[in-house]
């Protein structure tokens, strides 16, 4: 079996500004203020993916989870060490990325589609099953600006799962959206995890993670906390515990669009 992803050592370093204007900054450092802080959003985390596996990766928020999908994703480049990936890859790793506002929703399918490595020909071959999975109706003729944040989680999820890849990256991809399309996304990625893809997958639910994962990394702060089996992991988070507050419903959470 050969590696898929190699995350070796990277650390990921930004600076955190407690002023905008000039103005602000110069008051700030006339009277001697510090004007910014540098902090590590990923610090020295190193592992290795197979081709095919399938990880969750979990953590509180802040822990990075998301900057390290965009190292992966090779939207971000670490300031020490080296991520090194095998093959094309795809997926949501955030709702709505790329989609320009005043654009209508088939535009920006097109224009995602494109940044996504997405060809004319295989657009064009591809193009109803996208719109059928969104499932917008005529929405999807109208503005982006004017969606909903779960009808642009639609348009995204869309989008991505119809490009052809080797590694699939999802970042709280059922966070957003009613039930019966989270149901919907749950099959599609377990499709893609049975396809033989490499599945990177991000989550707060360990229900999820559980059913899509058999090896989960646990970040924290930064750091690499625990890589190791699935049940393991959400007992190193206390994530099988019972909350002290009762669980919301869907209804409850507002979890429409």
């Amino acid at each position: 079996m050969s590696t898929s992803i190699v995350v070796d050592n990277i650390t990921k370093e930004f600076t955190l500004r407690y002023h905008r204007t000039f103005k602000e900054v110069t008051v700030a450092k006339a009277r001697g203020v510090k004007t910014s802080d540098k902090f590590n959003a990923l610090e020295d985390v190193s592992f290795k993916v197979e081709a095919g596996e399938s990880i969750g990766l979990m953590g509180l928020n802040g822990s990075g989870k998301s900057t390290l999908l965009k190292l992966i994703n090779g939207v971000m480049r670490p300031d020490k060490g080296q991520v090194l990936t095998r093959g094309r890859i795809a997926g949501l790793i955030a709702t709505g990325a790329g989609f320009h506002p005043q654009l209508s929703g088939t535009e920006n399918l097109v224009l995602n589609a494109a940044i996504l490595g997405m060809g004319e020909k295989e657009l064009k071959r591809k193009y109803d099953s996208i719109v059928d999975f969104a499932d917008l109706g005529r929405t999807i003729e109208a503005p982006v600006g004017h969606f909903s944040s779960g009808q642009r989680a639609r348009l995204g999820f869309a989008v991505a799962i119809h490009v052809e890849s080797d590694i699939f990256l999802a970042d709280e991809v059922l966070a957003v959206g009613d039930k019966p399309f989270r149901s919907k996304c749950m099959k599609r990625m377990l499709e893609i995890r049975d396809s033989g893809r490499t599945l990177v997958y991000v989550s707060h639910s360990p229900a999820s993670v559980e059913r899509m994962c058999s090896r989960t990394i646990v970040l924290e702060k930064g750091k690499l906390g625990f890589d190791g089996e699935t049940k393991a992991a959400i007992h190193y988070l206390e994530y099988d515990k019972p909350d002290d507050d009762q669980e919301l419903s869907d209804d409850e959470m507002g979890n429409d669009i």
